[in-house]
């Protein structure tokens, strides 16, 4: 199991250690089942019953403290950050190259490089090009022609459709499909006539995407997902976007072809966008909203339609009073009623 000291785990979070620097860590676990030799944090004040009643042998907290720590502790600007961090030193997975399992299939004139793992139950396509430290799981389906860089992961049951190119340390998860046609259709007197999708998918360097999403390929052109983006599960990402780089996008997310989304938006759940409109760099849409109009950068939207977060605020706060609103109304009404019969 691996061990660190508190002096090296502060260096790692780039924090200022009070307490005995040469104690040995071997966990991070939260304040409820933190025990001796565990590290847990804190990251509000709010918590300070839960820090005290911890059997952890440190703590993270915030620099703003307000309480004499007894315990060893960290002070940092961002405990969520530094338990982010120190979690993925802990328990972080070197990889170990197992090579092409036997019951993997492999097509003809593929480039993989010595040292990956492809795992029983792949299909991997013609032509295509898998760098060093890649992870390919049971049941993946990797179309022809498709480039995957360096120490990407692939999960079980992905689907990627040919031609996409899959950047450095990229995770896939399970059911995802990526590169599938998109929606595109146009009407005639006998029906619809399906328009090719001949464009591709490309995911830049250090993207995660959730289970069971999907990217469809652009019509022409490339879909594009920007670098260090993270997608949860169950989002829809439609022919010809553009997500840029550093984006955050939340459960089942829809986004209509063609939409450009800009660099650090972030989409919480269940938000839909039309096709066709630009939402600026960091702008962030709250939970459900329905976006129908571009946004600029920098703005808080929520609603449907999506309005400026503290207008809707005041919407929904009407809404709830509405039966109140209409009961007053109607006592005015009767009042003006008798009013009107008196000077009549």
């Amino acid at each position: 199991m691996k061990k660190l000291t508190l002096s090296e785990i502060a260096a790692l979070v780039d924090g200022e250690l009070k307490g005995e620097p040469n104690i040995e860590i071997s966990g991070i676990k939260n304040l409820d089942e933190a025990q001796k030799g565990d590290i847990t944090f804190a990251v509000a004040e709010k918590l300070f019953d839960k820090v005290k009643d911890s059997k952890a042998s440190a703590f993270i907290l915030p620099k703003n403290w307000p309480h004499k720590e007894e315990r060893p502790a960290i002070f940092v600007d961002d405990p969520y950050l530094a338990y982010a961090i120190l979690a993925n030193e802990f328990y972080k997975r070197p990889f170990k190259p197992m090579g092409i399992d036997k019951r993997a299939i492999i097509g003809d004139g593929c480039e993989i490089h010595s040292e990956v793992s492809i795992f029983q139950g792949a299909i991997i396509g013609n032509n295509v090009k898998i760098k060093n430290g890649v992870t390919i799981h049971p049941g993946a389906v990797i179309g022809d022609g498709v480039e995957i860089e360096e120490k990407s992961e692939i999960f079980p049951n992905v689907v990627i459709y040919p031609g996409c190119i899959i950047g450095k340390r990229v995770r896939i998860h399970a059911g995802s499909v990526i590169g599938a046609d998109g929606f595109g259709y146009a009407q005639s007197p006998k029906g619809m006539v399906k328009i090719p999708q001949v464009g591709i998918v490309i995911i830049e360097d250090d993207v995660e995407i959730g289970a069971n999403t999907t990217i469809d390929r652009a019509a022409f052109g490339e879909t594009r997902i920007g670098k260090g983006t993270k997608i949860d599960n169950l989002v829809m990402i439609a022919h010809n976007c553009k997500i840029g780089p550093h984006c955050a996008i939340v459960s089942q997310v829809g986004i209509s072809g063609s939409t450009k989304i800009g660099t650090g938006v972030m989409l919480a759940g269940q938000v839909g966008i039309v096709g066709h409109i630009e939402i600026g760099d960091g702008v962030k849409i709250g939970a459900k909203s329905g976006v129908p109009n571009s946004v600029k950068a920098g703005q808080v939207v929520s609603g449907i339609p999506a309005m400026p977060h503290r207008r809707f605020l005041r919407v929904v706060n009407y809404v709830k009073k509405l039966p109140e609103i209409v009961k007053e109304i109607r006592e005015i009404k009767k009042r003006l009623d008798k009013v009107e019969k008196n000077e009549q």
